[in-house]
């Protein structure tokens, strides 16, 4: 037998060979076949059980009282009648205006807090004051510090627009009784004495002054 045919016998069974292998991988086509059917999307989240929530629920509120409890409903009503107010910043204002106003009324320099202060508060505070003063008693003071913060209630008027939020402070400060001698009467110097107050504050809620006013005090 020839070389030449020898290389066609071989070259032929490497096609054969090849064209076998070829169909083991990628199989045939008989016939009629199933159309390819498109993966399946997974359908969105409210469609599988599970419930979407536009916008989720106002943390600004839910961080410090219920949203269903009448304080929740009440602060919900004037973020509705003034949607820049913010709870947070509320409480954040707050928190200067009891160092302000607490030291204002131990050391009797309340001139500078009157604008925060409703008539009857200032009339009250400055009545302890002149109480002092015509004792001949002075008063050193220091803040130390807030380890309390809390709101404790709301209320809201909708024909007046007038909120009201009341707050729970529980601060530190060093508050010092002196005669006209300069004896100490009342305090300890190097001691701080705890502080517990619950004040209420209002506004008319849309106002032009962003100032809210001490309306009651409590302890």
């Amino acid at each position: 037998m020839s070389n030449a045919v020898i290389q066609l016998i071989v070259l032929a069974a490497i096609a054969i060979f090849l064209i076998i292998r070829l169909k083991n991988v990628l199989g045939t086509r008989d016939g009629y076949e199933d159309p390819v059917v498109p993966m399946a999307r997974p359908e969105p989240a409210a469609r599988q059980g599970f419930e979407v929530i536009e916008g989720g629920p106002d943390a600004d509120i839910a961080d410090h009282v219920a949203l269903d409890s009448p304080a929740g409903q009440a602060l919900a009503k004037m973020k509705a009648a003034e949607p820049s107010f913010s709870v947070n910043a509320f409480l954040q204002g707050a928190r200067g205006a009891y160092e302000m106003i607490l030291m204002a009324f131990e050391t009797g320099d309340l001139e500078k807090v009157r604008p925060f202060l409703a008539p009857e508060v200032f009339a009250a505070f400055d009545g302890v004051v002149q109480d002092r003063l015509a004792k001949g008693l002075k008063t050193e003071a220091e803040f130390v510090g807030l380890r309390e913060l809390v709101l404790q209630n709301a209320e809201f008027d909708p024909a007046s627009r007038e909120g009201e939020i009341t707050v729970r402070f529980g601060g530190e400060l060093i508050s010092v009784v002196r005669d006209g001698a300069g004896a100490v009467v009342e305090g300890d110097p190097r001691s701080p004495r705890k502080q517990r107050d619950i004040w209420t504050f209002a506004r008319k809620m849309g106002a032009s002054d962003p100032n809210w006013q001490l309306v009651a005090t409590g302890g």
